[in-house]
């Protein structure tokens, strides 16, 4: 995958439901090629100078680092929140055959469906 590399995007979402949605429409539209939703995480973080804890699912988005600006773009669409976890890791390695399957089953513009 060397023209567009590998990538795991973390996005958390507040319900099952919500988090469902969204990987639906990554997956669907074609700039996903996989999104394993993790139930049931407690999230501690800081807002608005105060500590929260919620409950909220993660959402373990599988695609290649040229589709994150559209996958950020459409989760921000979809998302409740004002500012929504998308954060991308690099993939450094993977079964060939696997990250193989990752690339044919995401569509970067102009290529063929």
């Amino acid at each position: 995958m060397n023209q567009s590399a590998a990538i795991v995007i973390l996005i958390t979402a507040p319900t099952p439901e919500k988090g469902e949605e969204i990987a639906r429409a990554l997956v669907t539209e074609g700039i996903a090629a996989c999104a394993s939703i993790v139930p049931r995480i407690t999230s501690i973080y800081s807002w608005e100078g105060k500590v929260c804890k919620d409950e909220e699912v993660l959402l373990l988005v599988k695609s290649r680092s040229s589709l994150f600006p559209a996958i950020r773009d459409r989760v921000k669409s979809l998302h409740s929140y004002d500012v929504p976890e998308i954060i991308s890791l690099s993939i450094s390695d993977g079964l060939p055959e696997y990250l193989d399957w990752l690339k044919t089953a995401t569509k970067l513009p102009g290529e063929r469906t």
